[in-house]
C-alpha cells in the first residue's frame, strides 16, 4: 500500500510512481497498522487489540481490552473490554478524513449519556488516531428491523416506542450540549441484549461553534433520513435530527423509510425528502391509530418551524396522544436533559438557557435510575 506525496491518492500497489500524477510515492509502513495485539497508549492506561469486529468508510473497528496503570489516577480498577475505532491507514494523509475523525472524539468526550456510546480516550501516538470507546454486545437496530420486514407492524409498538424513548432522550442531551448528530439513522443506533440503545458514530456530528466542514459536494448524511434543510445545505438546529428520529420510528413500525422505493437512489431520495409528502402510517399498517398519522404528519413537515421544537416535546406529543404511560425511564430521559443544559449553560456553550439547579451527584443518580428503569 502506498500514499502519493502530492495528490495523496491511495493505491494497493507499492510502485515507485503514482498512476495519475508521476509523483514519487510512500509506502505506508507495516509499524503504522494497527491489528490483533497492537497497543495503543493513552497515559493512564493502554490498550491492546483484539480482533476486528467491524469496517466503515472511515475507519477499523475493533474489540480491545482497557488496563489501567497501577500507579495512575485510576489505579485499582479492573481491565475490561472496550471498542477501538481507528482511522484506516490509507486515510491518515487525508486532512478532511481526520478532522472528520477528531471531531468525532471531541463530541463524544462532551457527553455521558446512558444511551450515548461511553468515550474512554483518543490516541495520536506513533502515528496512530484512534478513538476507544464502550464496547456494546448487541446489534444495530437496523439488522432488528430487518429480521422482522414480513410482520405488520415490523415491531410491535410497545417495543418501537421504548427503543425510541431512548434514543429521544439521547438527542435531549447532545441538543442541550450545542451538538447535532447529523446522521441519526437505525444502523447508527446500538441495541444491547438488555434493551439499551446506544447513539453511536458521530463522525460527522456537528459542535458549537465550529467552521461548516468539507464534506465534498453532497450535503453530509443519509438520503432517507434527512430532513430537506439538511438536504439543501441550510442551516440545522435540533430539529433536524428530531426530523431523523421519527423516520427511524416510522421504519420500526413499517419496515421501510418513507421516502425510500427500490426503484430510487440516494439523489432520488435526497429529492423526495424536499418536495414529497410523507406517506400516512396507516397506509402500511392499516391498524394503527389514526392519530399517529397526525403526529407524524408534524415530526416529518417539511418546514422545521412545524415541526416539534425539542426531544422531549415530541416524545411528550407522542406519549401523551397514544396515551402512554409516564416511566420512571422516561422521567429520567426529562430530567437528564436538564442536566445537560445545566452544564451547557455553565460552560457558555451554544444555544444554552438556564436550567433548574440541582444538588452534588444527582446525575449520576439520574444516569443509575434510567439504566435501571429500562432494564426493568
Amino acid at each position: 500500500m502506498a500514499v502519493c506525496g502530492a495528490c495523496r491518492g491511495v493505491h494497493e500497489d507499492e510502485a515507485r510512481y503514482c498512476p495519475y500524477c508521476g509523483s514519487r510515492r510512500v509506502r505506508v509502513p507495516h509499524a503504522a497498522r494497527l491489528g490483533s495485539g497492537s497497543q495503543l497508549d493513552l497515559g493512564w492506561g493502554r490498550v491492546i487489540l483484539r480482533d476486528s469486529i467491524g469496517q466503515g468508510g472511515m475507519g477499523i473497528v475493533f474489540a480491545a481490552w482497557l488496563f489501567y496503570d497501577p500507579n495512575g489516577p485510576r489505579a485499582g480498577t479492573p481491565a475490561h473490554p472496550v471498542a477501538v475505532k481507528a482511522l484506516h491507514p490509507t486515510l491518515k494523509a487525508r486532512d478532511r478524513a481526520r478532522r472528520l475523525f477528531l471531531g468525532e472524539a471531541t463530541a463524544l468526550a462532551r457527553l455521558s449519556h446512558p444511551n450515548i456510546v461511553h468515550f474512554f480516550g483518543l490516541c495520536q501516538r506513533e502515528d496512530r488516531l484512534a478513538i476507544v470507546m464502550e464496547l456494546c454486545h448487541g446489534q444495530p437496530l437496523s439488522q432488528i428491523i430487518e429480521r422482522h420486514l414480513d410482520d405488520r407492524p415490523c415491531l410491535p409498538f410497545a417495543r418501537a416506542w421504548h427503543y425510541f424513548s431512548q434514543l429521544l432522550g439521547a438527542l435531549a442531551a447532545i441538543h442541550a450540549l450545542g451538538i447535532i448528530h447529523r446522521d441519526v439513522k437505525p444502523s447508527n443506533v446500538l441495541v444491547r441484549h438488555d434493551g439499551v440503545i446506544k447513539l453511536t458514530d458521530f463522525g460527522i456530528a456537528r459542535v458549537p461553534q465550529e467552521n461548516a466542514r468539507d464534506t465534498g459536494n453532497m450535503a453530509p448524511g443519509t438520503g432517507a433520513y434527512m430532513a430537506p434543510e439538511q438536504v439543501l445545505g441550510g442551516d440545522l438546529d435540533a430539529r433536524a435530527d428530531l426530523y431523523a428520529a421519527t423516520i427511524v420510528l416510522f421504519e420500526m413500525l413499517t419496515g421501510r423509510s418513507p421516502f425510500d422505493a427500490p426503484d430510487r437512489n440516494e439523489v432520488m431520495i435526497r429529492s423526495a425528502q424536499v418536495e414529497d409528502p410523507p406517506p400516512p402510517i396507516t397506509l402500511h399498517v392499516p391498524t394503527a391509530p389514526p392519530i399517529l398519522d397526525v403526529l407524524l404528519a408534524r415530526a416529518l413537515a417539511k418546514d422545521p418551524m412545524h415541526r416539534y421544537a425539542s426531544a422531549v416535546e415530541l416524545g411528550e406529543a407522542f406519549r401523551r396522544a397514544l396515551q402512554l404511560p409516564v416511566t420512571t425511564g422516561w422521567q429520567a430521559q426529562q430530567r437528564l436533559a436538564d442536566e445537560a443544559q445545566a452544564i451547557s449553560s455553565a460552560h457558555g456553550l451554544v444555544g444554552a438557557t438556564p436550567a433548574p439547579e440541582n444538588p452534588p451527584g444527582r446525575a449520576e443518580q439520574l444516569r443509575t435510575a434510567l439504566l435501571e428503569a429500562y432494564r426493568s
